[in-house]
Order: structure tokens, then C-alpha cells, then sequence
């Protein structure tokens, strides 16, 4: 009698981890479902426009159009060099984004003084579109890489200095005085405590910086004459191939979304998510 008393909690607790694990995969397959018809319904409608001749073909090319586009852009590498290209110059400029915002953004939200005078420019900044600076990289660094980097470095830093700073100023006031207590301070308090505290915050200005950078990298190249999908865009346009002009778009697009989904998505859910304890 009291051998089944003792198991039946943990039994109790088995059925319900197993009916819990059952729905998260029925609630998996079924947003797989939805996804997939969503897109199916966009092809089909895509298919239909072009049979109805609403557009003429060279304006909205068919999809064994655009197939075809990249499956010759993959064969000749001229698609995957200006990927490799534009991935090159934005992993630069982001990577020193991320080395300039993070320890600025530290500062501004404990230094009051500093957030008064800088913090107020990073946050005028930031109303500014990023691609405004292309003009002054241009003539500071001339037509080349280095320009490029700087704008994909101002289209991430604001969003990563004042994600940041805000991080730091929305931290519990007791965590500080814990550390204080137990003795952190200077660098240590910063490095142990501060950053690991304000990562959730970092990471969603991380996401918002990548997208600023990725949209600021790829008005750039629009404009400046070079190897890239900006200017693999803009080739297509001269051109008046739309196949082209589609198929670079949908790279963009797949790219962007690559990212968002597997990079940010795996350390936001594989790693902050259950280092805070905020998901099962």
C-alpha cells in the first residue's frame, strides 16, 4: 500500500511530462503545416499571375524563370561570390559594432554623465538612417570596402549602444549591492555581473543591429559600383533581367532569415532562455 502511494506521484508526474511532450509535437507539425500551405498558396498565386499575363514577363518573371537565374549564378559562382563578398563586409562591420556597443552601452547606463551628453547623440543618431552616411564614408575612405564596413558599423551601433544601455539601467537595484556586498567592483563588477545580467537586452539589440546592418550593407552596394548582391541587383536592373532582380531578392531574404532563425533563435532559446530559467 504504501510502495504504490510512493509511486504513484512520480507516475502522475511521468503521463503528464508525456502529454506535455505529445502536444509540443503536435504543436510543431501543426505550425509546419501552416507554414508550408502559407507558401504553397504564395507559388500558387505566383503561378497564376503569370498565366493570367497580368504583367508582361520581362516586369514579374515565372519561378523556372528565376530557378533557372540561380541555378546559373550558383554554376558560374558569380551569385555565391557576391554573397561571400557581402558576408565578408558585414561580419567586419558587425563584428566591430559589437566591440564598440557593448562596452559603450556598459558605460552609458552607469556613468550618468556620459548618458547625458553621449547617450543623447547615440539616441539622435539613431533616428538617422544609416545608408546617410555613405556620402562622408565615401569621401572619408573612397570607393572601396572600407566604406562599406563603415556604414554596415553605424547601421548596428546605435541599436547595439542603447539596447544595452538599457539593459544596464533596467537591472534590479539589488543585484548591484549583492555584488558590491561581495565585493565586486571596477572591471569585475562589469564583466561578472553587468554583462551577463544585460544579455537578454544585448541580444535583442543584436537582432535589431544585424537587420540595420544587413538593409544598410545592401543600400550601399545599390549605390556604389563593386562586387556584391547590391550590386548584383543593381546589374539586374540595368539589365532589365527581373529574373535576376527577384532571384538576388530572395537570397537577401533567405539570408535574413537564416540568420534570425537559426543564429539569434538557437542563443536566444538554446541559451538565455534556459540560462534565466524562462522556458521549460
Amino acid at each position: 500500500m504504501n510502495t504504490a502511494t510512493q509511486h504513484t506521484p512520480s507516475a502522475a508526474l511521468a503521463t503528464i511530462a508525456h502529454a506535455k511532450a505529445r502536444s509540443n509535437r503536435f504543436d510543431r507539425w501543426r505550425i509546419h503545416a501552416i507554414r508550408a500551405a502559407f507558401f504553397a498558396s504564395l507559388v500558387g498565386l505566383w503561378h497564376a499571375l503569370v498565366w493570367l499575363e497580368v504583367w508582361d514577363e520581362m516586369i514579374f518573371p515565372s519561378l523556372p524563370q528565376v530557378a533557372e537565374t540561380l541555378w546559373l549564378g550558383i554554376n558560374d559562382q558569380s551569385l555565391t561570390s557576391a554573397v561571400a563578398t557581402s558576408l565578408q563586409r558585414l561580419l567586419i562591420g558587425y563584428a566591430l559594432a559589437l566591440c564598440i556597443g557593448i562596452p559603450l552601452g556598459l558605460l552609458l547606463g552607469r556613468v550618468r554623465w556620459l548618458n547625458e551628453t553621449v547617450g543623447m547623440l547615440a539616441l539622435g543618431l539613431q533616428a538617422l538612417p544609416s545608408i546617410c552616411w555613405l556620402p562622408l564614408a565615401v569621401l572619408w575612405f573612397g570607393l572601396g570596402d572600407t566604406a562599406m564596413i563603415f556604414v554596415v558599423v553605424m547601421g548596428a551601433l546605435m541599436a547595439l549602444t542603447l539596447a544595452t544601455r538599457d539593459g544596464v539601467k533596467n537591472l534590479p537595484p539589488l543585484f548591484l549591492r549583492a555584488a558590491h556586498v561581495l565585493g565586486a567592483s571596477g572591471w569585475r563588477l562589469y564583466i561578472h555581473v553587468m554583462l551577463p545580467a544585460t544579455l537578454p537586452a544585448i541580444l535583442t539589440g543584436a537582432k535589431l543591429g544585424w537587420s540595420f546592418a544587413w538593409r544598410s550593407l545592401m543600400a550601399a552596394e545599390l549605390l556604389l559600383v563593386g562586387v556584391g548582391l547590391g550590386a548584383l541587383l543593381e546589374r539586374g536592373r540595368e539589365l532589365h533581367d527581373m529574373s535576376l532582380v527577384v532571384a538576388v531578392m530572395m537570397v537577401i531574404m533567405f539570408v535574413g532569415l537564416l540568420t534570425d532563425r537559426w543564429l539569434f533563435n538557437y542563443l536566444e532559446q538554446r541559451f538565455i532562455h534556459r540560462r534565466w530559467g524562462t522556458t521549460a
